[in-house]
């Protein structure tokens, strides 16, 4: 959650576009990912069956981290962050419906608990200010997670995590190459160090730890678990960028760290009880 949390000071911190910045991300991590496993000797075979959904999740996420840079670009990090953090609600109600899993009702409470945490963040609804917009743009993106989260939870249980990335990240880099091309050498010499990082630290590495939770974890779960990427970027936005939280912003991240430690406390309850 710490590495994936970079994306929010890293992406403040990116001048480009952001269909150029995802692609650039995309086809570095793309290189970051196949040299790990050649390394670790995964094959990179996927069956057939599978294909379709691959290629689903790799436009789900693509969508994502376009719209999630997007609110960055319009707001700060803490707007940014948070309204893309709807998307354990989101997940709560989703996932049931389409893995055909039993509902809990826990997981629709701490949901709206983290969905209370993020309205303290968030201004006054004007449509016609950039906040507004990102907020927009931050919903948009959580859908898009949500449902590419969902899609994935039966891929993880065959492939490994950095495999199904690769391809991912091969998908997202080849839709956006033709923007990726048209970026000056100046603007990209300006830029390229942070999207190096983006493409190492958040995508190859943090994402693809966050995909190998899913063996061990419902997708709500790990979706509300890492509601905690917030509250990990806002601080990372004060030490790097100067961006101090306001007040409201404390009480929506003091509620949304509740839900974190609720379900964990949850979680780790029902794993002893399996197994006993």
């Amino acid at each position: 959650m710490l590495l994936v949390s970079t994306s929010g000071v890293l992406g403040r911190a990116v001048t480009l576009a952001p269909v150029v910045t995802i692609g650039l991300r995309a086809l570095l991590a793309l290189g970051f990912l196949v040299l790990f496993l050649k390394w670790k000797s995964i094959s990179f075979k996927i069956q057939k069956k599978d294909r379709l959904q691959v290629i689903l999740g790799g436009i789900l996420m693509g969508i994502h981290w376009v719209a999630y840079f997007k609110a960055l670009q319009l707001s700060n990090v803490a707007i940014g962050m948070l309204t893309i953090f709807t998307y354990p609600a989101l997940t709560s109600i989703l996932e049931p419906l389409i893995l055909r899993l039993p509902f809990q009702r826990i997981h629709l409470f701490l949901g709206l608990l983290v969905l209370a945490g993020i309205a303290f963040l968030i201004p006054d609804l004007d449509f016609e200010n950039q906040y507004t917009q990102a907020v927009v743009y931050g919903l948009g993106s959580a859908l898009a997670y949500a449902l590419r989260n969902i899609l994935m939870k039966k891929q993880v249980a065959r492939y490994h995590g950095s495999l199904l990335m690769m391809y991912q990240a091969l998908i997202i880099g080849v839709a956006l190459l033709p923007f990726s091309t048209q970026v000056s050498t100046e603007a990209l010499q300006e830029n390229l160090v942070w999207i190096l990082a983006l493409a190492l630290l958040t995508t190859a590495l943090g994402h693809t730890l966050f995909l190998l939770t899913f063996r061990y974890f419902s997708i709500t779960t790990a979706s509300i678990i890492s509601s905690v990427q917030p509250v990990y970027g806002i601080m990372l936005g004060i030490l790097f960028l100067g961006e101090m939280p306001q007040i409201m912003t404390i009480v929506g991240g003091l509620l949304i760290i509740s839900a974190v430690v609720v379900e964990s406390l949850r979680t780790a309850r029902s794993g002893k009880e399996v197994k006993s």
